[in-house]
């Protein structure tokens, strides 16, 4: 079985900067494991950074929610912690300017990945709407959301946003 762990977003600006939020930091030990899991079962790691420029505050993101943050190059745009040590070369990175990315889906649609787990932030935003770009590159593979290494600042929303993703046929894990 081919699998992927792809780890969204786990960037300094979601858990501690302008956009963090209380429990944010406590994904870093579980998604940090998770990634060694991965490659001791010589499976495959990627990551997605929301990378916005200095104009940020010019686009429909920023016009609707004015906080700059994941510039490009900036403490922020770092991925965090133990998660941020655990990236090597070898792992592809894709940078994306908006909550989805079309790059990620053409990437994942040239691959034949059975699986694809998703963790990371923010569940009811950028995990979700990449989670549904794999779901349409590789129909036919399993798309795992580990509810123990996704969150968001709304736990409304995040609950939500689990259902939602069971209700699209994709597996929610440790919820």
């Amino acid at each position: 079985m081919k699998k992927l762990l792809l780890v969204v977003d786990y960037q300094k600006d979601f858990v501690d900067g302008a956009l963090g939020f209380p429990g944010a930091e406590g994904l870093d030990e579980p998604i940090s494991e998770k990634i060694a899991s991965y490659r001791a079962a010589g499976a495959d790691v990627a990551f997605t950074l929301d990378t916005h420029r200095a104009n940020y505050l010019d686009t429909q993101e920023g016009r609707r929610l004015p906080i700059p943050h994941c510039l490009v190059n900036s403490g922020g745009w770092a991925l965090y912690g133990r998660t941020g040590q655990a990236r090597t070369p070898e792992d592809v990175v894709i940078q994306k300017g908006s909550f989805p990315s079309l790059e990620l889906g053409n990437w994942l649609e040239e691959r034949e990945y059975d699986q694809v787990e998703l963790v990371g932030l923010v569940s009811y935003m950028c995990v979700l709407s990449n989670a549904v770009v794999a779901k349409a590159a590789l129909p036919e593979a399993e798309i795992v959301i580990d509810a123990a290494c996704t969150a968001g600042p709304d736990a409304a929303l995040h609950g939500k946003a689990l259902d939602l993703m069971q209700a699209l046929q994709m597996t929610v894990i440790n919820r």
